[in-house]
């Protein structure tokens, strides 16, 4: 009993304040953006969904992160199996096969869990080697175990959960001793063979590029989300017009508003200072979980809290980019406030995961 009150007392509390307050505003502009909608009772999922992610959070932090990365080859396995069932048993959604369907309507999107898998086996990777300095052979390896489930997510296709597994292979290359040169060089052959990738994109993601360049080209067609975006977030001015009360929002003119464009939606309703409000509640969100990988007690716990980190940074540039026309449509969820159950609770698996880091240091 004892062992649980200090666990409880020990837990990063301002950590989980923040992001209730993240999910609050994002479970109001929900209700907001689905109004008189197929999904009305999208605010109530979502709270469900919050509820479920909590006690997942307290279930990762139960099992010491120790623990976990000993398991890694098993996950790591399990992660690649989900992935490829994906397209063979999953429901098709907008052109794509990236859910699982689960009992009563629900769905389950493996690729958003395999976010924590990753994290891990960076960690325990960069953890093993018993060098400072990462060799040309650790970048090729550790790049071939995160590129082969990108891979698998970008075939379904969801191009945009899989560059999202970059930032955690990034972060952790830097932090552990990845030479200015290899960095250098791997930049420059990314840039020889951008040309080459555009060949292997979808038609549709083709397109994409090409209108994030010009809206303007096709406004009625691929260009219109964009469009819609920056004139809901235009519209809401210094103060917003209220909960509710925005025209691009409740008139319909802004797509998917409870999903990839609920920023542009709360900016409407909420404006600059509503959104000054939840950039810096996500600002004081990544500051706690750097914190906790600056006190973490080793150098896995370190690259768990920064890998967590990385990743929800890159979500949040991209969501927000995305929605003022500085980033292509990528179809990523902002965290913690975009409706989704797999994000939410991926979510909250990972802060607990960071929780777990925090609470070793207290465990004599």
């Amino acid at each position: 009993m004892k062992a649980s009150f200090r666990s409880i007392r020990d837990l990063d509390w301002g950590l989980l304040i923040v992001a209730l307050a993240i999910c609050g505003l994002g479970v109001l502009q929900i209700y907001s953006a689905s109004l008189d909608t197929a999904w009305r009772n999208a605010w109530i999922k979502q709270l469900l969904f919050l509820g479920i992610g909590l006690f997942v959070m307290w279930l990762m932090t139960r099992v010491d992160y120790h623990t976990l990365l000993g398991q890694v080859p098993i996950l790591y396995g399990a992660s690649l199996g989900l992935l490829i069932l994906t397209p063979l048993v999953g429901t098709l959604v907008w052109g794509s096969k990236r859910w699982i369907p689960l009992a009563w309507g629900f769905r389950f999107q493996p690729s958003e869990f395999v976010k924590l898998v990753i994290v891990l086996l960076v960690a325990r990777y960069l953890t093993e080697l018993k060098s400072d300095r990462l060799e040309i052979r650790d970048l090729l390896k550790l790049g071939a175990l995160v590129g082969i489930p990108m891979a698998l997510v970008a075939a379904q296709p969801d191009l945009g959960t899989a560059l999202t597994y970059v930032p955690i292979l990034v972060i952790g290359l830097f932090l552990g001793g990845m030479r200015w040169q290899h960095a250098a060089a791997i930049a420059a052959l990314a840039a020889v063979l951008m040309p080459v990738g555009w060949f292997v994109l979808k038609d549709y993601q083709k397109a994409r590029l090409e209108i994030f360049l010009d809206p303007m080209k096709d406004p009625m067609g691929k260009g219109y989300q964009v469009i819609q975006s920056k004139i809901a977030v235009g519209a809401g001015g210094m103060w917003g017009r209220g909960v509710t009360q925005g025209s691009q929002t409740q008139l319909r003119f802004l797509p998917v508003a409870h999903t990839d464009f609920l920023i542009s939606a709360f900016a409407e309703e909420h404006g600059f200072v509503g959104i000054l409000v939840v950039l810096a509640l996500y600002f004081l969100l990544m500051m706690q979980i750097v914190q906790n990988a600056q006190t973490a007690p080793d150098k896995a716990g370190m690259f768990i809290c920064m890998g967590v980190c990385s990743l929800l940074l890159f979500h949040i540039l991209v969501n927000a980019g995305m929605a003022v026309g500085r980033m292509p449509v990528a179809g990523i969820p902002l965290p913690l406030m975009s409706y989704g159950g797999s994000s939410m609770v991926s979510v909250f698996m990972m802060l607990g995961l960071v929780n777990n880091v925090r609470l070793r240091r207290f465990v004599s």
